[in-house]
């Protein structure tokens, strides 16, 4: 059974910055990549970024491109992300999320394993 924790939120001003911390234990050899996602009150669950576990290779959705940061540390089978120039429209409960097997996508349907999520306050 996979397991993920994350760590790192917390209230932050405008224009400050966060990082993101997702451990996973209990990782299946064919799941491939790791996923971040954030969800506000009153919406729907939104992609943030992507990375596989081999090679790193990394997907963000458009809006993030720029600002957010997603990596790896494998040999802590831990996923990171790196939130710059937060603003108010970024608070949200952030969730990383594991497929059971293959890259996962977009979509949180694509995503089998899900943490309890963090929330992150950026105040104006």
């Amino acid at each position: 059974q996979v397991q993920l924790v994350e760590s790192g939120g917390g209230l932050v001003q405008a224009g400050g910055s966060l990082r993101l911390s997702c451990e996973a234990s209990g990782r299946t050899s064919g799941s491939y990549a790791m996923g971040w996602f954030r969800q506000a009150p009153g919406k729907e669950r939104e992609f943030v970024a992507r990375i596989t576990w081999a090679g790193g290779s990394t997907y963000y959705a458009d809006s993030m491109k720029g600002r957010f940061t997603i990596s790896r540390d494998n040999a802590k089978n831990t996923v990171y992300l790196q939130m710059n120039s937060l603003n108010p429209e970024d608070t949200a409960v952030y969730y990383c999320a594991a497929p059971r097997s293959g890259y996962g996508g977009r979509s949180p349907r694509d995503y089998d394993y899900w943490g309890q999520g963090t929330q992150v306050t950026v105040s104006s």
